[in-house]
């Protein structure tokens, strides 16, 4: 060797800084694997929808579902909404969260007291993100539950949750404002807000997903969206939107969606790499592909097929177009969502 050292030391040192290399990889594997081990599955998984878009009191059970049957006089409301109600069971002990809140107060609670769930007994509360179909109907729900809940519960929301937001409608000259909501409004009800920046376990089990990379090409919010950031409006990229997830046992992730302006193939990806699994067993929730254009929709469905979910619940805001294509190319995983339907894993 031209610098002084021989074949036999330079072999030594290969040798030595190979040793250390794979001691390096070993560490970095045995912290992902840590990673791993520091998800909590869950025994059992209960999601209820408390409101949604579409319901249909004829709709046959399949799979995981167990749908709500109107009665006389007695039917589930649906709207431009979503809300969620979850129970996760781990080690024998169930805990509960609330995911979003819907728009219609009257409506979301008549729905949540046919379904028999005691909002009072919460452990954690989540908003996706601040627009209006998910937050509206938060301090009602809150309020008439109010007596019930522990002080100091936990309400978790991402970046910029409590800002007011407008939409730039096709064919519109000026912005529709989205109101916001008020932080103060759910402080006053003595529960506690916590923003998220990174994946935290909200209860045993369920995770806010952190800030969603944005990974994909085609997955963009449109330009109408806007936010007000002190006296200026601009671009609303959604930085802050937060999904839910779980690892159920023996079956794999659950990925439960408010909107998915992030893009729902990035949020499912997140989870992955969070979770440090691409085991996906169900997605679930709004997608947002509302109007979005026909090789948007292909690309995403493509994508999530790609990822071999055993069950695709898309919901809220996917779009009617959407929701066509997953079901044409997805039929065996492919669930059709109604407002009031339970769904339980495993099965």
């Amino acid at each position: 060797m031209n610098d002084g050292v021989s074949r036999r030391e330079f072999i030594k040192y290969s040798l030595a800084t190979g040793a250390l290399l794979a001691a390096g990889e070993g560490i970095l594997n045995g912290a992902m694997a840590q990673a791993a081990r520091g998800i909590t599955e869950v025994d059992r998984l209960t999601i209820w929808v408390l409101t949604d878009n579409y319901y249909d009191t004829t709709r046959p059970d399949v799979k995981n579902t167990k749908r709500y049957r109107s009665k006389s006089g007695k039917s589930i409301h649906a709207e431009h909404g979503v809300a969620f109600y979850v129970e996760t069971l781990v080690n024998g002990k169930a805990s509960t969260c609330m995911f979003d809140f819907g728009l219609d107060p009257v409506g979301v609670l008549s729905n949540i007291a046919l379904l028999g769930i005691d909002i009072g007994k919460t452990n954690a509360f989540g908003l996706s993100h601040g627009h209006f179909d998910h937050y509206t109907s938060a301090v009602d729900i809150l309020k008439q539950n109010w007596p019930g809940l522990t002080s100091g519960t936990p309400f978790y929301v991402g970046g910029e949750a409590f800002a007011r937001r407008y939409a730039l409608r096709p064919g519109a000259a000026e912005p529709t404002d989205l109101g916001q909501l008020q932080q103060a409004d759910i402080e006053a009800l003595g529960l506690r807000i916590v923003e998220v920046k990174n994946p935290v376990e909200i209860v045993p089990g369920a995770y806010f997903t952190g800030n969603i990379e944005r990974i994909t090409a085609y997955e963009k919010v449109p330009k109408g969206m806007l936010i007000k950031r002190g006296e200026k409006l601009e671009h609303d990229t959604f930085p802050g939107e937060q999904a839910l997830f779980f690892k159920v046992k023996g079956k794999g992730l659950v990925v439960l969606s408010g909107c998915a302006h992030a893009g729902i193939v990035n949020t499912v990806k997140q989870v992955q790499k969070s979770a440090d699994t691409n085991k996906v067993h169900a997605i679930m929730g709004g997608f947002h592909l509302v109007n979005a254009k026909p090789e948007v929709i292909q690309s995403t469905v493509a994508d999530i097929k790609a990822m071999r979910p055993d069950l695709i619940v898309p919901a809220h805001c996917t779009g009617f177009e959407a929701v066509v294509a997953f079901s044409r190319a997805m039929p065996e995983e492919f669930v059709l969502n109604t407002a009031g339907t339970q769904y339980i894993f495993p099965a």
